[in-house]
């Protein structure tokens, strides 16, 4: 019999599906959804006109533990830059790339807080 799935991989999962939705809604085309690459895994790649956008997504179900955002830490990003030079090197990207944040409060209503160059 399969387990169910935790709470907190719920939550993540939510959340991933709610930035997708978000990014799509700004106009953003989603090529893959938790790209894998050695140890590091980007939640969604995406695209708008000629720039490639890394998206980690951190989702919480309320903000009394402090914001979603603030949980990225510098290991995250270290593995996420891997990811997407690896990611770039397989797909011959020749332009522009930015790493973003979406942090998810699923409140009701759900917060989004899309922090663009996250990493900058």
């Amino acid at each position: 019999m399969a387990s169910q799935p935790n709470s907190h991989l719920q939550t993540g999962q939510a959340g991933e599906n709610r930035a997708a939705a978000y990014l799509q809604q700004q106009g953003y085309t989603i090529l893959e959804r938790n790209y894998r690459y050695k140890r590091a895994e980007v939640d969604i790649i995406a695209r708008r006109e000629d720039l490639l956008i890394f998206v980690e997504v951190k989702t919480r179900a309320t903000d009394r533990y402090g914001y979603p955002e603030a949980a990225v830490s510098t290991k995250k990003e270290e593995l996420l830059l891997s990811a997407a030079d690896a990611f770039i090197r397989e797909t011959g990207w020749q332009h522009e790339a930015r790493f973003d944040i979406v942090a998810i409060t699923l409140t009701t209503p759900p917060s989004i807080h899309h922090i663009e160059d996250a990493f900058y």
